[in-house]
């Protein structure tokens, strides 16, 4: 299993960005999918996942209402729509996948995901 991050950059406070996570590897629609942050100094944080059928979303409370999840399991690929961006959002984000038995499934916990990609850098200036 693969992950590419993309779609990072710089982007004023209040804005939004999109970014993409794009799978390689066996059946995308098996794996439920996560994205992670980590800002310099701090340890890496859950921002939301996406469970493998994609009918279930789960956020973190610092994010829920701002930012969407979402996977297009044919083009296995999944996406992260930020809005209303801050200078906290500032970090890495990188995406994450587990093979999923739970069909609606959202892991929460950086130990819970087996795969990882290698991340793309966001950065919200006030």
């Amino acid at each position: 299993v693969q992950l590419q991050a993309s779609g990072g950059g710089l982007v004023q406070a209040g804005g939004s960005l999109r970014l993409s996570c794009a799978y390689s590897g066996r059946i995308f629609s098996r794996y439920a999918m996560g994205w992670f942050r980590q800002a310099p100094g701090k340890e890496r944080e859950f921002v939301g996942a996406i469970s493998r059928s994609g009918s279930s979303t789960t956020y973190a409370d610092s994010t829920k209402g701002r930012f969407t999840i979402s996977r297009v399991n044919a083009k296995n690929t999944v996406y992260l729509q930020m809005n209303s961006l801050t200078p906290e959002d500032t970090a890495v984000y990188y995406c994450a996948a587990v093979p999923s038995v739970e069909y609606y499934g959202t892991p929460r916990e950086v130990n819970e995901y087996d795969y990882w990609g290698q991340g793309t850098q966001v950065t919200v200036s006030s």
